[in-house]
């Protein structure tokens, strides 16, 4: 855990395997409440450190975790119900520094996230296997990806993020 930039590792695209499937939907279902047990009884001066040097504050993250995911459950829809579309990229830096990002609380994306992981993994459960070789355009990486790859990604993400919580309430003893 000494790399606060990838406290789990940075991600590693994985073959298909119905273990993983079943493990990355479980990350799927479980991240807000991961994330609520991560940031219990922060405060606000504690949601306005940066997990790292040169890294976001832990209320940025969270906020930048809702844009995430919001984004990624359209790329889903996207890649299941046309064929091989380019998705839209955007600038997740710069959204992390828009005034919603800097003025609203937390919960208002913990309770979107809340809602949006109970609809995310309904869709994904009727999934069947061949579904995940669906795929989309990422113009940003300019590459295609599976719907497999995306799903092992954002459930890493989601594990990511609550680790950089969890680092950093550990080395400042929260």
């Amino acid at each position: 855990m000494s790399d606060l930039k990838y406290p789990v590792g940075e991600y590693v695209m994985q073959p298909f395997s119905n273990v993983l499937k079943k493990e990355w939907l479980l990350d799927i279902q479980s991240l807000p409440l991961f994330l609520e047990n991560a940031i219990l009884n922060l405060d606000e001066q504690q949601l306005n450190v940066p997990y790292r040097e040169g890294g976001w504050t832990v209320k940025q993250v969270i906020h930048h975790w809702a844009d995430s995911h919001m984004n990624d459950y359209v790329r889903f829809k996207l890649g299941f119900t046309e064929d091989n579309p380019v998705i839209e990229a955007y600038d997740e830096v710069k959204w992390a520094e828009l005034d919603d990002v800097k003025e609203l609380p937390i919960n208002i994306s913990i309770t979107l996230l809340h809602a949006l992981h109970i609809r995310w993994y309904a869709f994904l459960q009727a999934f069947t296997n061949s579904d995940f070789d669906k795929t989309i355009f990422h113009p940003g990486h300019n590459k295609e990806f599976t719907l497999w790859q995306l799903l092992g990604m954002y459930a890493w993400h989601g594990r990511h993020h609550v680790a950089h919580i969890t680092t950093l309430r550990k080395r400042m003893k929260w």
